[in-house]
Formats: structure tokens, sequence, C-alpha cells
């Protein structure tokens, strides 16, 4: 992957043209804009944008029409996980596959509504559980019987 070109915020703010000439003259037409105590952005033009959200969309769409239509496929997948996701391998074969699922039906929901932040969250929280499991110590904390100290009241203003 080809590291984008950088440039300060600042000088997108002061240099605005210098700045546009920076991006038009990146390999990949995108500029990452550093930013003093705060997120970076990252500057593309609307060709670029487009160009990846199809190439985004149109992946998505494929690997759904592949699961869809073919259990072949989805063992496939389900075997090619842990080289996507290595810590597949401490989930139990049942939840390997229920995340394979989960996966699925995020990715198809997500790219209908043009936002990746629910494939992110889902694989975060898989992740967690992968986590869980590959600790014993942890597994065996979190699934002890406890007591039901009842509902958990909403939290009071900032102190």
């Amino acid at each position: 992957m080809t590291a984008l070109a950088e440039a300060l915020f600042s000088d997108l703010v002061n240099r605005p043209r210098d700045t546009v000439a920076k991006l038009a003259a990146s390999a990949n037409r995108s500029l990452r804009l550093r930013r003093r105590g705060a997120e970076d952005l990252v500057l593309t033009t609307a060709s670029r944008y487009e160009q990846d959200h199809e190439v985004s969309s149109a992946t998505v769409r494929f690997f759904m029409a592949m699961v869809k239509h073919n259990d072949q496929a989805r063992e496939l997948l389900l075997h090619a996980l842990p080289e996507v996701f290595p810590w597949v391998r401490f989930l139990p074969d049942e939840d390997a596959r229920a995340f394979l699922a989960d996966l699925v039906d995020t990715l198809r929901a997500a790219e209908a509504i043009n936002n990746s932040a629910p494939v992110a969250q889902l694989i975060t929280e898989w992740r967690h559980t992968a986590e869980v499991h590959a600790d014993p110590h942890l597994r065996e904390v979190l699934s002890r019987e406890a007591d039901d100290f009842g509902p958990v009241p909403p939290p009071g203003p900032a102190r």
C-alpha cells in the first residue's frame, strides 16, 4: 500500500492552492492532513472516493453472492477466516461460524447504508470474544454464575 502524501491542516487553511496541488500530485489522489491535538483527516478527490467505494461495494456484493449460492464457498471462507483474522483460532468452532454469519450479514447491511463503522465494531467485538477464550482465567471468571444485583441505575451527572 502506498503511503499517503502528508500536509499540515494549517497548510490547507493558509495555502489552499499549494495543498490542493500536493493532493493532485500524490500517487493515490489522497492527502493526510496532520492535526495537532486531534485526529488526522484524509483529503481525497471525489473521483478517487467514488472509485474506492465502487471497488469496496463490488467486493462485498461478490462476497455475498458466493456465500449465498455456494456451500463450498462458505466452508472455504470459514477455513480462510484465521488467515484474515488470526485471533479466530481462539474461538470455538460454533463461534467462528457465528462470526462468519454475523460478518456476512453486517457487511451486506453496512454496504447498503455506505457506512463501514458497523463492520469495524463487529470485528472488534468478536476479537474481544476471542481474547476471552484465549485466557483460561478470564474465561472462567466471566462464565461463573453470579448473583443478580438488579438493574443498574443510569449514570448521574459528571463530577
